[in-house]
């Protein structure tokens, strides 16, 4: 039985004003950053700085990325009421120690700070990821598809996004104050999906932000063998990708990509590139 979710949409930006480089007042929009705390059966557990579009997947994919819970089954209900900044998680039978699994809590890097809770790296060994494969051509179209994308960061700039494809197909597309956040809801929609959709074995995770180990990390707890960014990777983002076998792609822009990790999961297709300009 899935959970009853509110629908608690917030504005994503503001309009205020600004002083422009010749002296003329501009209004401009900015992202409507909000903290949201987060209660798990009445006890607070965290506050998330987002723009509250999907405020409950959220926190639902922020539970399972936390490993808190291992089922969407497990949620009753999230509750989130934008007058007191609150969500309010009741589960079905409680969290079992979740004190001390929550006792030591990592504030990591980015925009928006995220948090994690327990050994960043616990169990990262344990994760298997499925066997898939990414083609040039599919790269380059999910590279496409991110530029044509309407976003709030062309408006108003200052929010990361992230999305999950199926080859060239865009599933879903999040933005939000931090690329962990972002992140986090698309765990959280799988969850909501059909088991086809839940499954990350045929899907690649693309994100704006750099490859940290937390978005690696993330990505493999999603079940996403392949994960694609326009920045670049983190020195414990590339060790955990090649311990996982995690195939890891940065720098990605209009044709221009590096793969830093599990290159036998990037098929090559020379011929798209065009031809390379000589030395001079």
């Amino acid at each position: 039985m899935l959970p009853y979710l509110t629908q608690a949409r917030a504005p994503l930006t503001r309009e205020v004003t600004a002083l422009n480089e010749w002296g003329d007042v501009d209004t401009v929009s900015i992202p409507a950053e909000r903290a949201l705390t987060v209660y798990v059966d009445k006890r607070e557990l965290v506050t998330l700085m987002t723009l509250g579009a999907q405020p409950e997947l959220l926190v639902l994919g922020f539970l399972r990325n936390q490993r808190l819970v291992q089922s969407v089954q497990e949620i009753e209900s999230i509750t989130v009421d934008w007058d007191v900044g609150a969500a309010a998680v009741k589960t079905r039978q409680g969290i079992s120690d979740i004190e001390a699994r929550t006792a030591k809590r990592v504030v990591t890097t980015g925009c928006g700070q995220g948090s994690v809770f327990g050994d960043l790296m616990a169990e990262v060994d344990r994760l298997v990821l499925p066997a898939a494969t990414l083609t040039q051509k599919q790269l380059y179209g999910i590279v496409n598809a991110i530029r044509l994308q309407e976003t709030t960061y062309k408006s108003s700039g200052s929010v990361h996004g992230c999305a999950l494809f199926r080859g060239e197909e865009m599933l879903v597309f999040v933005e939000d104050v931090g690329r962990h956040n972002a992140i986090d809801t698309i765990a959280g929609w799988m969850w909501l999906q059909s088991d086809e959709a839940m499954s990350g074995q045929d899907k690649v995770f693309y994100t704006t932000g750099r490859l940290t180990s937390e978005m690696v990390i993330k990505s493999a707890q999603m079940g996403v063998p392949i994960v694609v960014s326009r920045s670049g990777i983190t020195q414990m983002g590339h060790d955990v990708a090649q311990r996982l076998g995690l195939c890891a792609i940065g720098r990605a822009t209009n044709k221009r990509f590096l793969c830093y990790s599990a290159a036998e999961r990037l098929l090559l297709q020379p011929g798209l590139v065009g031809a390379r300009l000589a030395a001079a």
